[in-house]
Parts: C-alpha cells; sequence; structure tokens
C-alpha cells in the first residue's frame, strides 16, 4: 500500500507581504499569490494527479482553485490546516517561533508535534481510501514540515533547520510517498 504525494504551498498571502503569520486565520492571496498560482498551472503535469485535496482555509482554498479549477475535482479536509498559533494568529511574523514550539503549544494553539499528530492520522486515511493513487495536496507550512518528519523520518529541527523557505529553493511541488510501513 503506498500513496505518491505532490505537495503545493498557497500562493503569497496580503499577511505574508506584511510579515503577518496567519495560522488558523482564512488569509488572502495577494495579486502576486494569485499570479504564482496561475503560472503553477503551466509548470505541472496535471495528468499524473488523480486528486486534489486542500486546505479548507480560504488562501490554499483560493491557490488550488487557481491551478485545478477545471482539471480536478477538489477535496477540502481541515487536518492539514496550517498550526494554530493561537492568541498569535494573525500577529507579526517574528513572534512565530516554530523551533520554540516543537513539543510546546503556542499560547491558545497547537505545537509542531499536534500539526504532526493531524498529518499522520491524514496519511493514514490516505492510504486506506486512495491506495497506489497520485493526490496533490495545497497546504501550508507546518503540514509540510510535518510531511518532512514523518516521510523522510528525520527530526523537527532538521525538518524547520532544512526547511525551502531558509533557503529560498522554492519549486513547483514537493514529492513525498507515503506507505502502511511509514505508520
Amino acid at each position: 500500500m503506498s500513496v505518491k504525494i505532490i505537495y503545493f504551498v498557497h500562493g503569497t498571502t496580503t499577511d505574508n507581504i506584511e510579515h503577518r503569520s496567519t495560522g488558523w486565520m482564512q488569509g488572502k492571496l495577494s495579486e502576486k499569490g494569485i499570479e504564482q498560482s496561475i503560472q503553477l498551472r503551466e509548470q505541472i503535469n496535471l495528468a499524473e494527479i488523480d486528486l486534489v485535496i486542500c486546505s479548507d482555509l480560504k488562501r490554499a482554498i483560493d491557490s488550488a482553485g487557481y491551478v485545478f479549477h477545471d482539471s480536478k475535482k477538489i477535496l477540502y479536509d481541515e487536518r492539514i490546516r496550517e498550526c494554530n498559533y493561537g492568541d498569535l494568529n494573525g500577529k507579526d511574523a517574528s513572534l512565530v517561533i516554530y523551533q520554540e514550539h516543537i513539543d510546546k503549544k503556542f499560547p491558545n494553539g497547537e505545537s509542531m508535534k499536534d500539526v504532526e499528530k493531524r498529518l499522520r492520522d491524514f496519511c493514514k486515511y490516505l492510504l486506506e481510501n486512495y491506495n497506489e493513487k497520485t493526490v496533490a495536496l495545497v497546504s501550508h507550512k507546518a503540514p509540510q514540515l510535518a510531511l518532512e518528519v514523518i516521510t523522510k523520518n528525520i527530526s523537527w529541527k532538521q525538518a524547520i533547520d532544512n526547511d525551502w523557505r531558509k533557503t529560498k529553493n522554492w519549486q513547483p511541488g514537493w514529492k513525498y510517498e507515503i506507505s502502511k510501513e511509514d505508520f
């Protein structure tokens, strides 16, 4: 049993531009984010994707709509939402420090390990329902880092240290594979 995942992060939001961490707030794509999503459609192979599952937050829904609008059915799942930063949702991005919240929850929010737990549950769901399929996910930073931890068997510290956002190494989709042996 295995599922291939192609992971896409939502386009740049107005909060990103204003250096705010949106967390569980809906967020809005900026003009740049809309452009990125439209351009992404031209950079990927839609034919290799069997299904699209998107976070239920507006910024991811809008990105998925621009990329997959007439080619794939899009499902929505709250388990692949961004981390809940609790009291820091919508606050200055400099206040949201993942390294300090691997095990410790953000005030009135989640920890990175909470996000990992959600993603592990989601991955089991994928294996049970979409065996041998290729699933596109449109989501956020913390769920992608959780997938790095799950699929590469690395620590949260390693995932955070190697995050493409730090290296500015964006790509049009990241490929992962999950199998029953991972769980």
